[in-house]
């Protein structure tokens, strides 16, 4: 499968108070899970700067992540970004 990183920007009216982003998140994942089984989560961070998470996720395709992104996208207002990725040992096997 491949490797995929997102960046997420929620909307500033996503959330009224931080357990319901907890909430948020909840639906978010139970969504995917339901929809995306073949979807595999490595990782999510919470991180300071432009975007607000950063996840970390497997997939067998571009259109599968896509779906994830489109999830994400339909809860809180988000904005989001996919970039594929490749583990530094794979790239250096490859060239």
């Amino acid at each position: 499968m491949a490797s995929f990183v997102m960046l997420t920007r929620l909307g500033h009216d996503a959330a009224k108070s931080s357990a319901s982003l907890v909430d948020l998140s909840h639906r978010a994942m139970e969504k995917i899970r339901s929809e995306c089984p073949h979807v595999a989560w490595k990782a999510s961070y919470v991180v300071l700067g432009p975007a607000d998470y950063l996840d970390i996720f497997e997939a067998p395709d571009i259109g599968s992540a896509l779906k994830v992104a489109a999830i994400i996208r339909s809860f809180g207002h988000a904005s989001t970004e996919i970039w594929a990725a490749t583990e530094w040992e794979e790239f250096a096997r490859a060239i």
